[in-house]
């Protein structure tokens, strides 16, 4: 129950960060994905149940944020994005930094597209070229440099909550 509430408390926090903080240090009108970074570092870290926990609790909270009255929708995706992390926890070493980057710039991507398919496409709104230059590289970029500061972060929590589980 403690993991969950911590797991629940970081997703909240990266929320506030990702809403506030990061759209006021935005470059160029892009900012980092935190709840991407959560999600796919949970998902990975510690199978694809918490993966997809994280990704839920993650898309509920832009549902009800940025939803434009459909609920479920980035709970969704971000579930979706967390199961599919949760399928490299077996190859997920903690020392390696490359394959969690890597699975978040791809996730980032993943998301980026089906936002687009499901919000501009669907309305003939053709210019995937401008989307993928202007907005889709750019955040992946800007998501993987902060990847790099928060990954450590996020493992550091999840070593501390198994050494409480093992304590216990």
């Amino acid at each position: 129950m403690r993991r969950k509430i911590i797991e629940f408390l970081i997703v909240f926090i990266a929320f506030i960060l990702q809403c506030t903080v990061f759209k006021a240090v935005n470059m160029g009108g892009i900012s980092p994905n935190l709840l991407i970074i959560v999600t796919a570092a949970f998902g990975f870290i510690k199978g694809q149940r918490e993966g997809m926990y994280v990704g839920f609790i993650a898309g509920i909270f832009t549902d009800i944020l940025f939803g434009n009255g459909m609920i479920g929708l980035y709970a969704l995706i971000y579930s979706f994005l967390g199961y599919l992390n949760g399928l490299f926890s077996r190859i997920f070493y903690p020392e390696d930094i490359k394959l969690p980057i890597f699975l978040i710039v791809i996730s980032d991507f993943l998301f980026t597209f089906i936002c687009y398919i499901l919000t501009f496409l669907l309305r003939s709104r053709l210019d995937l070229p401008f989307y993928l230059l202007h907005v889709m590289i750019p955040e992946m970029v800007y998501t993987a440099l902060v990847t790099l500061i928060l990954y450590r972060f996020l493992l550091g929590i999840e070593k501390g909550i198994e050494e409480k589980e093992e304590a216990e």
